[in-house]
């Protein structure tokens, strides 16, 4: 099915537009110095939407300090509870809301919402939780299924359409990766609205990247999903981090440094492990598309280094140095591994000029 077209701020969502990478504040939003610090490292490593939670009219009254700060990064709004602050956020210049329907029911003031949405040109996002759905739906499934968030989707987008509102966004995501798939795959089956992907409440940054990268994994690859969140216990930032991985990993967005590095074994002639990882710690601000590959010996590592833009291999007698798959330098054992980290990185701003700082 093909997909229709949502704009948010400078974005459009569809139309074969990249798969846009977004993450969520988790500063108190009434906290504007916070809130900012927060939005700018998450615009620093790549973040092209950025959701804020609005509890109270204090921290909808922050919407214009943020998009003075801002004004070229789309903010969205997350709402639940009060339809009032939903206006407020329209009010104070949102460039997106995310509504959800299992928390504001009201018809009336949805409606409200609508009316001043589709006057101010704002899209709405049917934010569907596995956790919050209308309880008549969990009654009728007798649990959280694929089908019941579809349908509560359903419901939303049918109250929509008859007020002829269609800048619309949906979301159908449960911390179940099964069901949030077959939950996304049952709605593009039946709507051409944009989707925007992720896995709620997904956990830590080691389980949550790996339920993430399995559930929004599978549905890139379907070619499912216009937008996506990494949902990640802790510092947002990191959200960004991984969905960009995952979106790389697939071919749909060339983006920073991506590092390759073999599992070792007992022909291991270098520090493959310290190396791949200082080099990922020390690289991390890159955003040029970037691939290093960092292997233990000569079995895989002259093949891996002709198809990446940096090769590190092992040799018995020291270190061997890729370009572009062409041999530019060897060094004997005694060269330190912080040696070889420092020639890899002028290597890098050499690659990516402006990119990251000199060494």
């Amino acid at each position: 099915m093909e997909v229709s077209s949502v704009k948010v701020g400078k974005y459009i969502l569809g139309k074969n537009e990249p798969i846009r990478v977004q993450s969520m504040t988790n500063t108190k939003t009434e906290d504007a110095r916070t809130t900012i610090e927060q939005i700018k490292r998450l615009k620093d490593v790549g973040c092209e939407i950025v959701r804020i939670s609005i509890p109270t009219i204090k921290a909808a009254e922050n919407i214009p300090i943020f998009k003075k700060e801002f004004p070229d990064l789309p903010l969205v709004a997350d709402i639940h509870f009060d339809y009032k602050l939903a206006l407020k956020s329209i009010d104070c210049g949102i460039d997106k809301l995310r509504l959800n329907p299992g928390n504001i029911r009201n018809k009336d003031q949805i409606k409200e919402i609508v009316l001043k949405a589709k006057k101010r040109n704002i899209p709405i996002r049917i934010g569907i939780n596995g956790g919050s759905l209308p309880k008549d739906l969990i009654e009728k499934y007798h649990k959280i299924t694929s089908a019941a968030m579809v349908e509560a989707a359903e419901r939303e987008i049918k109250y929509l359409e008859e007020l002829d509102f269609r800048e619309i966004v949906v979301s159908l995501k449960s911390s179940d990766v099964r069901t949030t798939i077959e939950a996304n795959k049952m709605f593009r089956e039946k709507f051409s609205y944009p989707l925007h992907l992720g896995i709620t409440e997904s956990g830590t940054i080691n389980s949550g990247s790996i339920n993430s990268a399995v559930g929004i994994g599978i549905l890139v690859y379907m070619g499912i999903g216009e937008t996506i969140r990494v949902s990640l216990s802790g510092d947002p930032v990191k959200e960004v981090t991984v969905g960009y991985r995952i979106l790389k990993a697939l071919g749909k967005r060339k983006y920073g440094i991506t590092i390759h590095s073999c599992p070792t074994c007992s022909r291991t002639n270098i520090p493959v492990a310290k190396i791949a990882e200082e080099l990922e710690e020390l690289l991390k601000g890159n955003k040029k598309d970037i691939t290093i590959c960092v292997m233990g010996c000569v079995v895989n590592g002259p093949g891996e280094a002709l198809q990446s833009d940096i090769g590190i291999v092992g040799t018995e007698s020291g270190y061997i140095i890729y370009k572009k798959g062409t041999i530019i330098k060897k060094f004997g054992k005694e060269k330190s591994v912080e040696n070889i980290i420092a020639y890899v990185k002028a290597i890098v701003v050499d690659l990516c000029p402006g990119h990251i700082k000199k060494v």
